[in-house]
């Protein structure tokens, strides 16, 4: 009995050690996972923490290289605002100023609709105000300064005028500024680098860019219609587009060799602008008006180009007319022959 009692009690101890020696091997495994997920995990944070510092430097390095401002394709002189009020007066009634809403015209009642283009030659004594140079806190008072400007702000949208004048094809502004200070041209001028003196005849090429010059555009063309309304029994003239002329010349001989609207502005969309611009007026300054009213009241000169008047070919004058003594005459019988019909409906 005491062999076996002894026997069991060896048995028991012998378990026992084995699964401390177990329980050890355990845990010193575990610590070292736990050990190695630390080590991990700090790893981890210091490259998250390099990597944070690299895209600081990069998004600093972003700031500090920055980008060249966009060159404005239609440049103009940069008005500056008086502080002050610069009038005697309070200029309110210009800023809430708003057209009238054309009178309605029923299709049924328009018996009788011709178009007429007709060009406004600023040069002319009549004109003048168009030319008007004065800078005013809304900016520069000639008028091409007023269509650029709205232009510019987005009240209206320029047409193509090279395609159609249908108000069919918008324009971008770099389109607009294209075609009002022309191309660039390559030139040879002296290298003053490689022969300051100028003695040896040493040439580079340098690009040389026309600027746009506002006192350029001399011409404006309008394209309007004439309706006789039965139900009034009256004639009306409705303005449907404006649009800026460029003279082109030779660069050698200087001579004209010719005009073409640039882009088209749609009238009514531009009625509330002109609204807000007085005209100069240099005879009687308490009776100023505004551009809107001006082209309502027809307070301009024109002669008129083409109309949709016995013209099957859609021809304007000059291509069938060369006399310019002549085409005026046949403009002055254009606007006879369209007075007349209203004058010829009545009886006395």
């Amino acid at each position: 009995m005491k062999w076996k009692f002894a026997k069991y009690a060896l048995m028991v101890v012998a378990f026992g050690m084995v699964v401390g020696t177990a329980d050890a091997q355990t845990r010193k495994k575990t610590t070292r996972k736990t050990t190695a997920a630390k080590q991990k995990t700090s790893a981890k944070k210091t490259q998250a923490n390099v990597a944070d510092a690299n895209l600081g430097v990069a998004k600093q390095d972003t700031m500090i290289v920055k980008a060249p401002p966009k060159k404005d394709p239609i440049k103009m002189d940069t008005i500056r605002k008086s502080l002050r009020n610069d009038n005697a007066i309070e200029m309110n009634l210009v800023k809430d100023r708003t057209p009238l809403a054309y009178e309605n015209i029923r299709e049924d009642d328009a018996i009788y609709r011709e178009k007429v283009w007709r060009e406004i030659d600023i040069r002319e004594k009549v004109n003048l105000p168009f030319r008007y140079k004065a800078d005013e806190d809304n900016g520069n008072q000639r008028f091409i300064a007023i269509l650029l400007n709205t232009i510019k702000s987005g009240e209206v949208t320029a047409f193509d005028a090279s395609i159609d004048d249908r108000f069919t094809t918008p324009m971008t502004l770099d389109q607009i500024g294209s075609k009002l200070a022309g191309s660039c041209d390559t030139v040879m001028v002296p290298d003053t680098e490689k022969d300051p003196t100028l003695s040896k005849g040493i040439m580079k090429e340098s690009v040389v860019c026309e600027e746009f010059n506002m006192d350029d555009i001399t011409k404006f063309r309008v394209k309007e219609e004439w309706v006789f309304d039965k139900e009034s029994s009256r004639m009306y003239v409705r303005i449907l587009g404006i649009a800026p002329v460029k003279t082109y010349f030779d660069k050698v001989t200087g001579k004209e060799i010719g005009s073409a609207p640039i882009f088209w502005v749609y009238y009514p969309d531009m009625r509330p602008a002109l609204a807000k611009y007085e005209v100069y007026n240099g005879k009687n300054y308490g009776a100023r008006m505004s551009w809107e009213e001006l082209f309502e009241s027809r307070f301009f000169g024109s002669y008129i180009v083409k109309s949709t008047l016995d013209n099957p070919y859609d021809l304007y004058l000059k291509q069938y007319v060369k006399d310019d003594v002549l085409r005026l005459l046949e403009g002055n019988e254009i606007k006879n022959t369209i007075f007349n019909y209203e004058q010829d409906l009545w009886s006395y």
